[in-house]
């Protein structure tokens, strides 16, 4: 898109076109993750003398919510449920084995490598492995 077009649109039309798709993409939940449009203080108190009144509310385009379960995007949950599974099935030893990427249900969501992606790469899989690890033995 030409700049002189991104010139004339809203601040509300840049954010639905460009911001929030580049949410979704980055594996953003925009459901359970992500509110836009919010306003989260009702304004600073201005006392003056026996009158009170409230300053302008303070709001943002987007708030982000981390919670537990939802720090990678949908790909790298759906690992992390099948890696459950195969725990459930034949214990951690499986678990810690990057090759436990190459097999079912795994095969079937992409390449180990393509997998290893969804969580931003090889050392971020394998320190949400980690924490799944510490996860199941606090447990």
């Amino acid at each position: 898109m030409p700049d002189w077009v991104k010139k004339s649109l809203s601040e509300r039309d840049i954010c639905t076109q460009f911001i929030t798709p580049a949410l979704v993409r980055a594996g953003w939940d925009l459901q359970s993750q992500v509110r836009e449009e919010v306003s989260f203080t009702k304004g600073r108190v201005i006392v003056r003398g026996k009158m009170t009144s409230r300053g302008e509310a303070q709001r943002a385009d987007y708030v982000f919510y981390h919670a537990s379960g939802t720090r990678y995007g949908p790909q790298a949950r759906a690992v992390l449920k099948g890696l459950l599974a195969k725990y459930a099935d034949s214990g951690l030893a499986d678990l810690e084995s990057p090759n436990v990427l190459a097999l079912d249900p795994f095969a079937a969501m992409g390449t180990p490598v393509q997998l290893a992606k969804a969580f931003g790469g090889a050392e971020v899989y394998a320190q949400a492995v980690r924490d799944l690890e510490d996860q199941l033995y606090t447990a």
